[in-house]
């Protein structure tokens, strides 16, 4: 059986983009970043002249993130796309994952990045639609930060199992309370999380 997915965003959960400038949040590194998901967004400049992204990284987050894998599969669900492995993944000691690949749309790569962003059918958040069909009916957790009720009705109605969308603080980025929700979703699906490690020295 497909392993159930954790989806993970970039802006907001690992990178609060909205703290205060001035200053980085205790746990978090400042990087200036320029991805090619951020170059397009700016059609007619050379990308020498585009100025590179400030992106905040708790190097704690891919610990705690991969010490999920022996019960997800971690996705990337975020616009960064591909640049989430080449430029996130090694900051957080975090391996290759697997990218949901949004809709190709014809202006995007020229710039037109809030086409792809149009609402769902009901208002839902523009990725909502997409990430219930990757999933395909498998259990999943969604770390974003802007879930709103309307995807949670959404998924209800067109997602067939189990699903937790956690809104994640945006000025904070990921939290304790933000891995201990994903922990038990996680206990629930499997019983116990993390799993308890038989010590091979043990009486049977």
């Amino acid at each position: 059986m497909t392993r159930p997915a954790l989806y993970i965003d970039v802006d907001g959960p690992l990178n609060p983009y909205v703290s205060d400038s001035r200053h980085t949040p205790a746990g978090f590194t400042a990087h200036r970043m320029k991805p090619e998901s951020w170059v397009v967004q700016h059609p007619g400049k050379a990308r020498s002249s585009v100025e590179p992204l400030r992106v905040l990284l708790n190097p704690e987050h891919g610990p705690r993130l991969a010490a999920f894998e022996d019960a997800f599969e971690l996705v990337w669900a975020t616009a960064w796309g591909k640049d989430a492995n080449e430029f996130i993944a090694p900051v957080l000691g975090l391996p290759q994952l697997s990218v949901i690949t949004w809709p190709d749309v014809p202006d995007y790569r020229a710039g037109g990045a809030a086409a792809q962003r149009t609402p769902g059918p009901g208002g839902e958040f523009w990725k909502t639609v997409h990430l219930v069909a990757h999933a395909a009916g498998r259990p999943f957790v969604w770390l974003d930060d802007e879930i709103t009720d309307l995807d949670e009705a959404y998924v209800r109605t067109h997602h067939g199992g189990l699903a937790l969308l956690h809104r994640v603080d945006r000025e904070r980025g990921l939290q304790d309370g933000d891995f201990e929700a994903v922990a038990g979703f996680a206990a629930a699906l499997v019983g116990r999380w993390p799993p308890r490690r038989r010590d091979p020295d043990a009486r049977v």
